[in-house]
C-alpha cells in the first residue's frame, strides 16, 4: 500500500455535523425529475415566485454600473439606511443603522452570531424540533446546541419556564426563532419579553430569528427590537422579499456588539455581493412592497387550503401555522417512520417532503414538514396523490 492510499484524517467536528436533508431530498427529487418523474415539491423552503421584476432590474442597473468590487463588510450604507427605515414604516421602531450589519443570507449572519458569542464548550438552548444548521454553526465553533424538547403542548416554542429548566453551567443563551422552522408558529411580545428577562437573569444573550417576518397571515409578528436593543435580530432577503439566490441577510445587533461583528465580517467574508444590496435597495419601494403583500396573501390562501386537506387526510397538526409557509404534520395514522414514510411518497408517489428528523430528535419520527411553496394546482394534485395512497 501506497502512503498516498491512505486515508488521512478530517476534522473530528464533521462527526457532529448531519446533513442537511431537505437538501438531499431536493437533489434526489431532481435526479428523478431527470427521469421524466413528474415530482411536486413540497420539501423546500424557497418561494416559487420569481424575484419581483423591479428588484431584477435594479441588479442589472448596478452591474451596468459597474458595481462589482469589495463594499464595506457591513455593508453598503444606503441599504442599511433603507432596513431601519424599514423599521420605522414598518414596526415604528427607531433602529440606528450603524448597529445594521448586512451578511451574505441568514447563514452569514448566524455564522457571525455565534462566533461572537461562543467559546469552546459553550452552549446556547434552541427548540427541538427546529432549523437543523443552527447548532451546527453552533459547533463549527466549538460550541453545542442545547435541544430543549417542545411539542404540541408549547406550541412548539420555547418559553422562559422550559428555557430556564434547561439552562446549564455552560448555557450563554437563548436561541429562538419566531414564525419558526419548521412548524410556523410565533412567540407573542410578552413571550420574548419573558424569554429576554431571562437571558439577563442569567447573564446570557437572546438571539431571534426573525427571517420568516412579512410572512405571518393573521396579525403582523411581534419583534423583539420592540423590546430591547439589547438582543440579537436575524433576519433575510430570501423569505418575504423572495430573493434567495441573491444571498442577503442581516443582523441588528446591540451597538457595543458592531465593531467585533464588523472584525469577523471582514476576515470571514470580506465583503456581500455589491450588487446584490443594489437590487435589494428596490425591495422597499412601494410598488415591490404591494407584489410581495399579495404573495403573502397568496401562501395564507394555500396554507387555509393545505391545512384543511392534511387534516381530512388524517394527519395531526394542533394548531393553524401563524406564518412562514410550513406545516408540521403528525403522522401516527400512517407511520412511525418519517424517513420512511417521506421516502415512500417520493419514490413511488412522486410528493417530495422533508421528515423530521432534518429538524432534531424529539417526536421527530412521527412528524413531517409539508413547504406551501408551490402552487395551488400543484398542492391540490399533491392532496389527490395523498388521497389515493393513504385513504
Amino acid at each position: 500500500m501506497r502512503v498516498s492510499d491512505v486515508a488521512k484524517p478530517f476534522a473530528a467536528r464533521l462527526n457532529d455535523i448531519e446533513p442537511f436533508r431537505v437538501v438531499e431530498v431536493l437533489e434526489r427529487a431532481k435526479q428523478l425529475e431527470s427521469q421524466g418523474r413528474d415530482i411536486i415539491h413540497m420539501e423546500i423552503g424557497e418561494p416559487d415566485f420569481p424575484t419581483v421584476e423591479a428588484i431584477v432590474k435594479a441588479g442589472q442597473a448596478s452591474l451596468s454600473r459597474g458595481d462589482t468590487r469589495y463594499c464595506p463588510a457591513a455593508g453598503i450604507m444606503p441599504l442599511r439606511k433603507a432596513i431601519a427605515r424599514f423599521y420605522q414604516t414598518d414596526y415604528g421602531l427607531e433602529i440606528d443603522p450603524e448597529r445594521i450589519i448586512v451578511t451574505p443570507g441568514a447563514s452569514g449572519a448566524l455564522l457571525l452570531i455565534a462566533a461572537l458569542l461562543v467559546n469552546p464548550g459553550d452552549g446556547m438552548l434552541m427548540t427541538d424540533p427546529g432549523y437543523p444548521c443552527n447548532r451546527h454553526f453552533l459547533r463549527l465553533v466549538e460550541g453545542e446546541g442545547q435541544l430543549v424538547p417542545v411539542g404540541p403542548e408549547d406550541c412548539f416554542q420555547l418559553h422562559a419556564a422550559k428555557a430556564e429548566e434547561y439552562w446549564r453551567d455552560n448555557t450563554v443563551g437563548a436561541m429562538v426563532a419566531s414564525p419558526a422552522n419548521p412548524t410556523g408558529e410565533v412567540l407573542t411580545a410578552q413571550q420574548l419579553l419573558d424569554l429576554f428577562e431571562l437571558c439577563e437573569q442569567k447573564n446570557g444573550h437572546l438571539v431571534v430569528d426573525e427571517i420568516y417576518h412579512g410572512l405571518r397571515y393573521d396579525e403582523q409578528a411581534s419583534s423583539i427590537l420592540s423590546i430591547t436593543d439589547q438582543a440579537f435580530v436575524i433576519n433575510s432577503f430570501s423569505k418575504y422579499f423572495g430573493m434567495t439566490g441573491w444571498r442577503l441577510g442581516w443582523i441588528v445587533a446591540p451597538k457595543e456588539a458592531v465593531p467585533e461583528l464588523e472584525k469577523l465580517a471582514q476576515n470571514l467574508f470580506i465583503s456581500v455581493s455589491t450588487f446584490s444590496q443594489y437590487a435589494a435597495l428596490a425591495a422597499f419601494e412601494p410598488e415591490v412592497r404591494a407584489v410581495l403583500n399579495l404573495r403573502r396573501d397568496e401562501f395564507a390562501r394555500r396554507r387555509d387550503y393545505l391545512l384543511s386537506e392534511l387534516k381530512r387526510l388524517g394527519f395531526d397538526i394542533p394548531h393553524q401555522p401563524a406564518g412562514a409557509f410550513y406545516i408540521y404534520a403528525g403522522i401516527t395514522k400512517f407511520s412511525n417512520d418519517s424517513q420512511a414514510f417521506c421516502l415512500q411518497l417520493l419514490e413511488e408517489h412522486g410528493i417530495a417532503i422533508t421528515p423530521g428528523l432534518d429538524f432534531g430528535s424529539h417526536l421527530s419520527h412521527q412528524h413531517v414538514r409539508f413547504a406551501y411553496t408551490t402552487s395551488m394546482e400543484r398542492l391540490q394534485q399533491a392532496v389527490a396523490r395523498l388521497e389515493n395512497v393513504l385513504v
